[in-house]
């Protein structure tokens, strides 16, 4: 088998030419002003560097490699947590309230009556935080304990996770997280590739393929790689993980010439993911907080409700009147002789218009939903992970949710074939199998002169699909992984999975693939091979995939493209029959991918291949030249077919999303997947109803944005669909205007968010929303930031692990529980907690009331008509009665 890197490229130079710094426009290392700036300033300073491949750490100080997910330090925790409760007006006047008491011509009641249930539910908060802090701080320490094996000159030595440092060699093995970001050096595959699992960090379960860099592969032994002269480059630390820069130099053994190849995300291990095949050798470029995975997570801030403020604001008003009906009992009693000392009487006579007990009596209210929310059999595995803010749930008016994993099951099934003349389903696979045994059993080459029309025509047929089978078993990028006796496929899309896996039931299955040939089984046993020429991987931009192949046994070369309808329309041949059934897939919510051939010579392929290598060391606007050179070998694509596939939904979405919209919740999905993938699961979920339209808003500048800003303001009842690219664009040129508009659709489709701009959506959504409650619901790890940002926090439990669900302020088992969570127990507990304060505030008041009638009867003396103790048992009674 041919390796990997065998067709690898590099750039060969003199080394007296060849400076590092020149790699990048910023130097490596930071200015004296810089160090200044960054020592004042809140925001780090982020800047290249040159990483030299000895094993050894750079002197540089870099972030240390620690996971911290705490909040408070032993030192800060009191003080944090006591201005937590007294910037609230009620706490600090009931401790104002309180210490009066310790003076003796203010003294009305037992100084216990005042002081005890303040203290008692700071001690409560104080408690409740401090446990869940610590259970935060024993989960960082497993994770910064975790030990892993160093590369070093005198082999391999265990390491814990906090003691890796950048320019360290780090040895990872299956199953095994990334405790940094490396690059990948080597691997123990031959072909220099490896799968890892990246489902904490964009929320994507398939496995994503990497590989090694060519020159260390190519090393016999592991000990070389640090016996190399070379050297790694990199760009500054960035939030993106989806891009990255770097190169790789190395130089011969006279140091006289430098060979460089450059570096992109393929050859990159982010941290937080997991190594899924073999065992890989990884140079640790970027630590702590300088990693992708925690640059794209926030910090998380004390969430507060909104009837909190309320009653916060409620308790200012009662403050005012208060002190309005103190000041006018002096002023009747006269402002003569120690009158301050009575004002002073009379406040803290009054003082239960703002009961002290409120505060308990709220606790233990929202003690006791978060009691009833955990013990509902009904949505068995909740748990309430923030008990402050459970009557949240029931005023929520926007719900932001994830696609992947969320409202599906990211499973995808194929459903229909369509070849123009004749369509397939998945009832009628059997017609297809028996056409692909009879094509393989050699019927198509039977003579067909003397055959009768009906004969002709189904030969015909069975010539069809039999081209369009074999187009679909290799128009992919997905790797058969054999794991003892099991094989599964990976890919970075689960359609193609889906796809390949409807071959294989039809008999073509995919039996080997490496980078340089794929090899199919058909349904004699047979093993058919082709040649990989050319792969052009699916982008965004361009909405499809290509390859080009060379069949072993004819040496016939074939492009094969496919991709979205919207595309491939303006592609392929013309023909009748693909908008319509494009169409009729999208209404049934699948999702459609159109595949094209095109046969080529060998001359024709090696002009395409001469003008292909010289765009691709195009210094300048090579992806765009690339993509022009692509786009000369699309012209005359012959159509094939187009096939749908579905993904599956969770249980009781559409139950579920329309229950909710039936309440008056907005909904928002929020994803990073292809804008086509997130309208059909939009379609399917019912998350966009027979009677509304779809508004496709994907543009490239700031004056196309712009009209179609307007233009969608005209629009009614339409869901809104943009992509990343476009949503940033109006976020920074029209971010006030794109959210007012966006707020009248009935509901809205982000595609291509990463985390980062999901927590910024969601934050910008709550300061446009004039105080309207915002709910997030995710389950992967790039959902966190979303989650954290949001009033409430919903993270479900599944196949991307628990970090969403730990993050979240509720954790469900599955999506369909949350219309009950929403629409029972949060508005059960919003009203609760409302006619409790209410009649708390109304009690506090009456007590007052007959506290100044009595005053006034007896010559406005400030003496308390109940006694303190009474008070309490009132206070304590009156929780018992509204519960």
């Amino acid at each position: 088998e041919q390796p990997l890197y065998s067709k690898s490229l590099s750039l060969n130079i003199n080394a007296d030419d060849y400076n590092p710094s020149d790699e990048f426009e910023e130097s490596t290392h930071k200015t004296v002003f810089q160090k200044i700036k960054s020592v004042f300033s809140k925001e780090p300073i982020y800047r290249p560097r040159t990483i030299p491949l000895t094993g050894d750490a750079l002197e540089e100080n870099f972030p240390p490699n620690v996971v911290k997910n705490q909040k408070y330090n032993p030192w800060l925790f009191i003080p944090i947590v006591l201005y937590e409760q007294f910037r609230f007006f009620a706490n600090l006047y009931f401790l104002l309230v309180a210490l009066s008491q310790f003076i003796p011509e203010l003294q009305v009641g037992y100084i216990f009556t005042y002081i005890a249930p303040l203290v008692f539910v700071l001690a409560i908060t104080m408690g409740k935080e401090a446990l869940d802090d610590y259970q935060r701080w024993r989960r960082d320490k497993e994770a910064n304990s975790q030990t892993y094996q160093r590369l070093t000159t005198q082999g391999l030595e265990e390491i814990p996770s906090s003691g890796i440092k950048v320019g360290h060699v780090i040895k990872l093995k299956k199953n095994q997280r990334v405790p940094a970001d490396l690059i990948l050096l080597k691997t123990t595959d031959k072909s220099g590739s490896s799968f890892i699992r990246t489902d904490q960090l964009d929320g994507e379960t398939d496995w994503k393929l990497r590989r090694a860099i060519p020159h260390c592969q190519k090393l016999k032994n592991v000990s070389s790689i640090l016996e190399s002269n070379a050297h790694v480059v990199v760009d500054k630390p960035r939030k993106d993980i989806y891009n990255f820069n770097g190169n790789f130099t190395y130089f011969d053994e006279d140091s006289i010439n430098a060979f460089v190849e450059s570096l992109s995300l393929e050859n990159t291990l982010w941290a937080n993911t997991v190594i899924a095949s073999g065992v890989v050798y990884g140079l640790t470029i970027y630590t702590g907080k300088e990693t992708r995975s925690v640059m794209n997570t926030s910090t998380p801030q004390t969430k507060v409700g909104i009837m909190d403020l309320e009653i916060n604001r409620l308790s200012k008003i009662l403050a005012g009147l208060l002190v309005l009906l103190s000041l006018l009992l002096t002023a009747l009693k006269g402002f003569d002789g120690y009158w301050p000392i009575y004002f002073f009487r009379y406040l803290l006579l009054f003082s239960a218009i703002i009961p002290i007990s409120m505060r308990v009596n709220l606790d233990l209210g929202k003690a006791l939903y978060s009691y009833l929310m955990n013990t509902d059999p009904n949505i068995p595995g909740t748990i309430v992970r923030s008990s402050n803010i459970p009557e949240e749930l029931g005023r929520v008016q926007y719900l932001l949710t994830d696609k992947t994993g969320t409202l599906t099951q990211n499973v995808m099934e194929f459903k229909r074939l369509h070849l123009g003349t004749i369509s397939f389903s998945k009832d009628s696979v059997e017609d297809i199998i028996t056409h692909m045994r009879n094509w393989y059993s050699g019927a198509h080459n039977e003579d067909s002169t003397n055959t009768t029309p009906s004969l002709r025509i189904r030969k015909m047929v069975m010539n069809q699909v039999h081209q369009t089978i074999l187009a679909l078993a290799l128009c992919h990028n997905v790797t058969p992984v054999i794991d003892e006796t099991n094989v599964s496929y990976q890919a970075s899309s689960p359609d193609e999975i889906a796809l390949v896996k409807f071959t294989e039931s039809v008999g073509l299955t995919l039996h080997q693939r490496s980078a340089i040939e794929i090899v199919l089984r058909d349904p004699q046993g047979k093993h058919i091979g082709y040649e990989i020429l050319n792969v052009f991987p699916f982008v965004s931009e361009t909405k499809r995939m290509g390859i080009i192949l060379r069949e072993n046994t004819t040496g016939n070369i074939t492009f094969y493209m496919k991709g979205a309808d919207s595309v491939m329309a303006t592609i392929v041949n013309y023909n009748e029959w693909l908008d319509e059934e494009c169409g009729n897939m999208a209404r049934e919510g699948l999702r459609t991918l159109v595949f094209g051939r095109k046969h080529l010579t060998q001359s024709e392929y090696d002009q395409f291949l001469s003008k292909y290598q010289e765009a691709k060391i195009s210094i300048v606007d090579r992806e765009y030249k690339t993509q022009r050179v692509i786009e000369t070998l699309e012209s005359g694509l012959e159509l094939l077919a187009v096939t749908g596939v579905e993904d599956k939904l969770q249980e009781d979405v559409r139950t579920t999303l329309e229950t909710i919209a039936n309440a008056g919740i907005k909904v928002w999905m929020l994803t990073g997947d292809k804008i086509e993938t997130a309208t059909c699961i939009a379609i399917s979920c019912k998350l966009v109803t027979r009677t509304q339209s779809i508004f496709s808003f994907v543009v490239n500048s700031v004056d196309e944005a712009s009209q179609r800003l307007d233009f969608f303001n005209q629009q009614k009842d339409s869901v809104l669909v943009i992509d990343g690219h476009s949503l940033q664009i109006c976020l920074n040129h029209f971010c006030e205007q794109f959210f007012e508009v966006a707020q009248q659709a009935p509901a809205v489709v982000c595609c291509r968010c990463s985390p980062t701009q999901k927590a910024e959506i969601t934050k910008l959504l709550r300061k446009y929303s004039l105080n309207k409650r915002i709910a997030a619901i995710g389950d992967g790890g790039n959902d966190v930031s979303m989650i954290q940002a949001a009033d409430v926090g919903l993270g479900i439990m599944g196949k991307e692990g628990m970090q969403a669900s730990l993050a979240a302020d509720f954790s469900l088992s599955q999506f369909s529980h949350l219309s009950r969570l929403l629409l029972w127990h949060g508005r059960n507990s919003y009203k609760r907690s409302a006619r409790l304060s209410q009649f708390i505030i109304h009690r506090g008041l009456i007590i007052s009331v007959i506290q100044a009638i009595f005053c006034a009867i007896y010559y406005f003396a400030a003496i308390a008509i109940y006694n303190g103790l009474l008070i309490v048992g009132v206070f304590v009674g009156s929780r018992y009665r509204c519960h």
